[in-house]
Formats: C-alpha cells, structure tokens, sequence
C-alpha cells in the first residue's frame, strides 16, 4: 500500500494540494481526473519519487517498486527494440542475488518464531512471486510478447531504437515498464502514442495485472474498461469515487448540485439572521436574542462549492458548399517508401455528405492515404481524383507542429481571415478560450492543448465540403472532444477522420476503412460494430477447428439482419448520449449563472434574458431527450 499523508503543494502561488490524504490498495485501478493544470501529472511524478512535496509524506512498505511512465521523455537508447527491452529484467539478476542470500540466513537462523524471522521468510516469498512474475528463463519470450501486443512487428526487433519516431520510442518505453512488473503502475496519458489495437491489448494486459495501476487519461473508454476508483483533484482538494469515469460524472454532478442546495439555503438563513439582528439591534428587551445570533453568524463555516470550469470551446462548422455527388476516387492506388509496400491495389470512393474512419494499427497508411487525399503526396501509384468543386478542410496529426511558432494567435488566424471575417477575429479566438490577453502569445509559448485548439480554429475560417481529419483529438480534455464530436455531427460535408478514440468514433462515422497488411478493407458500421466483428471472428477462429464449409444464405441473411438491427440500435443510443451531452452543458451554464445569482447582486436585463432562454434551451433538451430514450427503448 502507499499512504498518502497531508499532502501539500504549491505552484504559482496556488495550492494544487492542501493537506491531502488518502491511500493506494495493492490491488487498486485509479483513475485521476480533472481540469487541465489541477496537478494529476504533479501527483504521479511526486508518487514515484520524480518530485518532492513542500509538506507531507509519502509512505510505501520495504521492498515495493513503483513504475512511471510520463507523457512525453527523450529516450536515448542505442541499442535494437528487443535489446532495449530486454534491459527490463536487470533486475532479474539481483533478485535471483537477493533469493539466494535469503535462502542462505534463512537456513542458518534458529529463531522460529521471532518477527524478523517471520519478516525474512515474507521477504523471501515476495522475491520468489516476482522472479516468477518476471518470466525468469523466460525472458525473451516475455519481451516479444510485449512489444507485438504494442504493435511491433518481428521485423522490428533487430532494428535500433534510435531510427523510430517519439511515438514508437514511448512504447519501448511502455514495453520496457510492463516487463519489469512494478507493484505500483503509474501511467501519464499511455494511449496517445497507441493506435486502437494496441489500446485493447493494454487494457487486456492491464487487466490482468497483479498489481496496483493509477492512471491518467482523457480516453473515457479506456478510463472505464479499467479502472474501478476514480480520484478526481480540484481546488487543492480531493474526492474519492468507488467507481469508473461514467459513473463518477453522475456522482459529481450529484454532489456538487447538493453543495449548491445547502449553500443557497445557508444564504437565505444568514439573510434572515441578518435581517433579525438590523430590525432588533438596537432594542434592550432583544439584545440577548441579537448577541446570540452575532455569535451564530460568526461560528457558520460557509459551505464551499466546488469550482466548475465552465469554460468550453463553442464552435460549429460553417455550412459546406456544393459539391458533386462523387468527393473521393481512388483506382489501383499504391504507395510505397523505397522498399516497404505500405499499400497496393486500393480501390475506393466515397460520395458527397458520407461520415467515414480510418483505422488499423499504426505504420499501416491510415496518415499517408489521408496526405494522397489532401495533396501533400503526389508519388503515388494507380490513380487518385478529387470530385468537382471539391474544398478541402484539413487538419494534420501534426498541425500543432506545422504553425509558424514566431507569430501570435492573433497573426495567426489574421493571415488566413478575409472580407467579413477579420473585424470578428477576437470573438473567434474568444470561442476557442483565447483571452485577450492570450491573443498576442507567441504560438512557441502555448501549451499543446492550446495549439490544437488554434489550429482548429484555422479550419473555421475557410468553408470547406471535404474534412480530412488526422487524430485531431490529440491535446483535447473530454470536454472539448465532446464539443468536437457535436460540431462533427451537425458537419453537412463529407468527413473523412484518422482516430484511435473509440469513444470520440462511436456514432460519429457510419462506415470505416481498415489499413491492414497492405491492404485497405471496408466495414460497414461504426467502430464498436467494428471491434465486436473482430472480437467475435477472433473468438470463432480460437475455438473451431479450420474447416472449408461455407456459410449458408441463410445464415448469411440472419447475420446480416442482425448487424443492421445492432447499427440502428447503436444510432438512437448514441442519439440519447448526445442529447445527456447537450443538457450537461446547459445545466454547467445555469449552475454557473445560479451561483452570481445567489450573490443577490442586480444583473442587467441581458443576463436575465439569457438566463431564460438557457433554461428554456434545457426544457426544449430534455424533451428531445425523452424522445429519443423512447425511440431507443422500443
């Protein structure tokens, strides 16, 4: 267990921790959650020893390890992918040491039933699980086994290191942390640098894991398909939640409404005590009646509410001009890179107004066909064609990175701004949460959250009737992928999306294109479709023998019903979830406006007529609301 002990930390003159306390089970799965600079990397990297707490203490039993994976490092290996891997069970070597001179004091010691003989032999069996743990003889088996559920291929094992991107350098990284089995896992955003495969298998693995994971992420599926506790940190406080990421936003949601409850009534009770002690401060027969309610007013501890960003990016994509009924055409199209095949033999179209996703594991051509599409690649293959009046929008993997870093925000979109637009530049950025203050930053002093949110803003001002989206979630908080997601779905254009987010994919395309082994395969549906055919294919495969026999039409037909029944199902699902999105958002702007109103300070007419109409926007949801649970229950 690790015993977390009044825990205090400041940054910036703020307490990103007050005296917290709480404790880690050996078995625990956490999720840290909260607002983006709430101190959750600040909380891992003081649990592995990364950084020292101002005051507090951090207390773990003898002989426990703790394993940390940050978002970003700088790795510096010279060795191979399997090398570099195997350096993992180093350790192996002074455990073996350990068991030895373990075995040996045990042996010699006569003192039965001492506690240190008792501690000795506890010692020795925690040494003997974790060498049985770490595979012993098994090493290299156990390292292949690894870095192929991360995605890499055999053939990438004899290669170093050195020659692969950041990304695939993190999963070494990953790899390496997982091989070396920890007591305590503490992951820093492990899906970024992941594609959904991989995510899977992690989350398989992880859940097999004997022992303790603490994460943080802004993958809400990945977040409830682990763990079992969430720690959401705000205001240099903590709360505590037995239960995943859903299931806390409800209880959240929950608690602080009853904050907001009490804390109104207990304005109402000081306003009358208050008014009690104005009316009779200056009657003699009531004067003991007044000090007595003085003193109650100075002993009321005021309930806190705790903070609520309500803000969020607020954005929807311009109408997308006409174009014709074909977008995307692609015959016999191949690509490669001196020797390596990437794709060959491609054959697609896609028309006007279709929603779709390329997925598959990384390295499979997912962000190269998406650069044939926008233009960046023209040494391409067979034949590729945009349709008539095709104007494209596109958002690159590394967009952030392609910004010119010497010029502000607000240079930045003034540039690309034309005609109508330019006066409406500040309120643009102001949707995007850039301040006025922010609009004169250089972009090379933005945080990478900041940056994709410029960059989607660029994609605003030129209207646009194809998107080529490449994992532009990266950088994003849920909130903001929400947002996203909704801006997506009213999008009357055609939509073409790169992601590894399964959660920011469901529902939003209704037909994906899978990048495998060379080849691109179409599904129809989206991506749970997706992952539930490929689950129950696998699932098949493991448990029937190879046999020629050929499906019947039948049961062709069955299956195909099926499937089209589950899509449809999916559909209205994904309809009431978006409908609960939208009321969310609407009830955090009236709890925002409730709360200046419980001040009892005037407001303009302006506020009150805004107020009204968000809560006649709420009723207006919540109709929509019922409608669609209806629709979704029949």
């Amino acid at each position: 267990m690790i015993s977390v002990n009044n825990l205090s930390v400041q940054f910036t003159g703020t307490n990103l921790f007050d005296h917290v306390t709480f404790n880690i089970g050996d078995h625990d799965r956490i999720g840290l959650v909260g607002m983006n600079g709430a101190g959750k990397s600040t909380l891992l990297k003081i649990l592995c020893g990364w950084q020292e707490p101002e005051s507090g203490t951090i207390v773990m039993a003898t002989g426990q390890t703790v394993g940390y994976l940050p978002q970003e490092m700088v790795p510096d290996s010279i060795g191979t992918v399997l090398e570099e891997a195997l350096t993992a069970f180093d350790q192996l070597d002074n455990l073996e040491r350990e068991q030895k001179r373990l075995t040996a004091e045990i042996a010699e010691r006569t003192d039965y039933d001492s506690a240190e003989y008792t501690r000795l032999l506890e010692r020795h069996n925690d040494v003997t699980e974790h060498l049985a743990m770490l595979g012993g003889g098994r090493r290299q088996e156990q390292a292949e086994k690894v870095l192929l559920g991360l995605g890499f291929k055999h053939s990438d094992f004899d290669r170093p290191v050195a020659v692969f991107s950041g990304g695939w350098q993190m999963r070494v990284e990953l790899a390496k942390l997982l091989l070396r089995h920890p007591d305590f896992l503490l992951l820093d955003e492990p899906t970024n640098h992941l594609d959904i495969v991989s995510i899977q298998w992690l989350e398989n693995y992880l859940g097999s894991y004997s022992g303790a994971v603490v994460l943080v992420s802004h993958d809400r599926t990945f977040l409830d398909n682990i763990t079992r506790r969430t720690i959401e940190i705000t205001a240099g406080r903590i709360y505590d939640y037995k239960c995943p990421y859903s299931e806390y936003v409800v209880q959240m949601q929950e608690r602080r409404a009853s904050q907001m409850a009490q804390l109104t009534n207990q304005q109402r009770q000081v306003a009358q005590i208050e008014a009690f002690i104005e009316r009779f401060r200056y009657k003699a027969t009531k004067s003991k009646q007044v000090q007595s309610r003085i003193k109650m007013l100075e002993r009321m501890e005021t309930i806190k509410v705790d903070e609520v960003s309500t803000e969020s990016i607020h954005f929807q994509f311009p109408p997308a001009p006409h174009s014709g009924k074909i977008v995307v055409e692609a015959q016999h199209l191949g690509k490669a890179y001196g020797d390596n095949q990437v794709f060959d033999g491609v054959d697609f179209m896609l028309t006007s107004g279709r929603k779709v996703a390329f997925v598959g594991r990384n390295g499979e051509g997912k962000s190269t066909m998406a650069k044939i599409i926008v233009g960046d690649i023209n040494d391409y293959t067979g034949t590729f064609r945009l349709g008539t009046g095709v104007a494209l929008g596109y958002y690159a993997q590394n967009q952030a990175a392609m910004l010119n870093l010497d010029k502000t925000v607000f240079e930045t979109i003034d540039d690309i701004a034309q005609g109508d637009i330019r006066p409406k530049i500040r309120n643009i950025l102001g949707s995007f949460l850039f301040s006025d203050d922010d609009i004169d930053k250089k972009v090379k002093v933005l945080s990478g959250g900041e940056k994709a949110r410029l960059a989607l803003a660029k994609l605003l001002l030129t209207p646009s009737n194809l998107l080529v989206l490449d994992e532009p979630t990266n950088h994003l908080d849920m909130n903001s992928k929400d947002i996203l997601k909704n801006a997506l779905l009213q999008y009357t254009g055609t939509l073409i999306v790169v992601s590894h987010d399964r959660d920011f994919l469901s529902g939003l395309t209704d037909e994906l294109y899978e990048f495998r082994d060379g080849a691109v395969h179409e599904f129809k549906g989206d991506i749970m479709e997706f992952l539930e055919a490929q689950n129950a294919q696998t699932a098949a495969v493991a448990q029937s023998a190879p046999s020629t026999q050929k499906t019947s039409s039948a049961g062709k037909a069955a299956y195909e019903q099926s499937r089209e029944r589950e899509r449809e199902r999916r559909k209205l699902q994904n309809a009431v979830k978006q409908k609960e999105q939208e009321i969310e958002a609407l009830e955090a702007e009236i709890a925002a406006r409730d709360t200046i109103l419980a001040t009892g300070e005037a407001q303009t007419p302006d506020f009150y007529k805004a107020y009204q109409s968000l809560k006649d926007q709420l009723e207006q949801k919540m109709n929509e609301w019922e409608e669609a649970v209806i629709a979704a229950e029949e």
